[in-house]
């Protein structure tokens, strides 16, 4: 049998703990062997359930890059704005690199870390885990058949959902671009992804966007408010109050994700959780924040052939990040709820749905994205194993076109006009 896949994980907040998971699962194909974290509880949460040596275990990824080469791969799950420096400098080491999205927030470091991981040879996964959704996947498959003749337009929208919005871009890491990245960038470079895929190897031409920060302005603010929401007079008429999305969740016995994000020094309890929200950023009146990121965009692109694609990312939703598709093509018309796909023909005038299996051990922590995240470890394992890139959905320079296509989209919206988008060459 061959050994294990040995992992570092460089980040060990709520994505490097989904991401490691699998090896609780599957010990056999891959084993955690060090860990890179400033923070104390969460590396040492995450050193004691993978049983990590005291002497693999270390405060900052640079430590690991000035040892001798110890492990197969790292999971790189740091911060927006801490990606490429551990990507560049670990792939230059030798190991492949599972990098969580955004690459980078820059195009030049996006292409920094593309070069880098080509010239060392090893093999970069940066986590769009959608493309690893079955049923998603699914939606290229039947592109690729032909169902739908000619793809003529992309229509795609995510709803992020008015309290997940509210938690990760109004009072959470994602909120402010100047020490994060743009709101595009952050939370849509998916779903640009998906777009870029389904265009099949078409390339964009030109792009124009629309958005901005919306509701949650100081100016917006109920008489009466306080700053916090625990000290707020009005709070029971308030949606996003921090006191309902976190405080009554963990009365409910709920501790997993968006409560188990605020209390990055202890398990969530109620004490815990309440003392986070008298002193914390997640305790903050929406109103009352240093959030500057869009709440409602759209991008239009043309493609190559003709192709028209048109892209909404909304935060006033009750779904959350449950994307909805329609492919309209020459012979037909796909249409992807969330939940299941189906396909309108346009000669038989008959309809026909497609599913796909989600088959993933219970045990998985199924994080933010379901089933995805646990397919999209399993291939980048399997690629590693095997020594085969092609197990990945999206090498380093198909990833790298789709994130100039996210950068290429906000500076249309910033500029406010219409970009023709360059290519590597240009």
């Amino acid at each position: 049998m061959p050994s294990p896949v040995r992992v570092i994980v460089v980040g060990a907040g709520s994505r490097g703990e989904t991401y490691s998971d699998y090896a609780s699962i599957h010990p056999e194909r891959m084993q955690v062997v060090g860990i890179a974290d400033p923070r104390s509880f969460a590396r040492s949460k995450l050193q004691k359930r993978h049983k990590v040596a005291d002497e693999n275990t270390f405060d900052d990824w640079s430590c690991v890059a000035e040892r001798e080469k110890f492990a197969d791969a790292v999971f790189i799950c740091t911060p927006d704005r801490l990606h490429k420096d551990p990507a560049v400098a670990l792939a230059k080491k030798g190991y492949h690199i599972l990098l969580e999205k955004p690459m980078a927030v820059t195009l030049e470091d996006c292409r920094e870390i593309a070069e880098a991981c080509i010239q060392s040879g090893v093999i970069l996964t940066v986590c769009h885990v959608l493309r690893y959704d079955p049923v998603i996947s699914k939606i290229k498959t039947l592109i690729d058949s032909g169902v739908v003749g000619d793809v003529i337009h992309i229509q795609h929208l995510e709803p992020v959902g008015f309290y997940h919005f509210a938690h990760s871009f109004v009072r959470g890491n994602w909120r402010n671009e100047a020490e994060s990245s743009f709101a595009l960038l952050a939370k849509s470079c998916h779903d640009l992804d998906l777009i870029h895929h389904w265009a099949g190897g078409r390339r964009c031409i030109k792009v124009s966007s629309f958005g901005s920060l919306s509701h949650f302005r100081k100016e917006n603010k109920p008489p009466g408010a306080a700053n916090r929401c625990l000290d707020c007079s009005v709070e029971r008429n308030c949606p996003y109050s921090a006191k309902k999305i976190y405080l009554d969740r963990v009365k409910e016995g709920w501790v997993r994700w968006p409560v188990s994000v605020i209390c990055s020094n202890s398990v969530p309890d109620i004490e815990s959780v309440t003392e986070a929200l008298k002193t914390g950023p997640y305790g903050r009146c929406v109103y009352e924040c240093d959030n500057d990121v869009c709440s409602n965009q759209v991008v239009n692109m043309e493609f190559e052939g003709g192709l028209t694609a048109s892209f909404s990312m909304v935060a006033f939703t009750e779904e959350i990040c449950e994307r909805k598709t329609s492919i309209c093509g020459s012979r037909g018309e796909l249409s992807y709820n969330g939940k299941e796909i189906n396909v309108f023909d346009f000669l038989t005038q008959t309809s026909t749905k497609h599913t796909a299996h989600k088959n993933v051990p219970a045990a998985f922590n199924f994080g933010g994205h379901g089933v995805a995240d646990y397919h999209l470890v399993d291939a980048f394992i399997s690629a590693v194993a095997s020594e085969d890139p092609l197990l990945i959905k999206s090498g380093p320079k198909e990833t790298l076109a789709s994130h100039r296509l996210v950068f290429e989209a906000e500076r249309a919206r910033l500029e406010n006009r219409i970009v023709f988008c360059e290519t590597d060459h240009d």
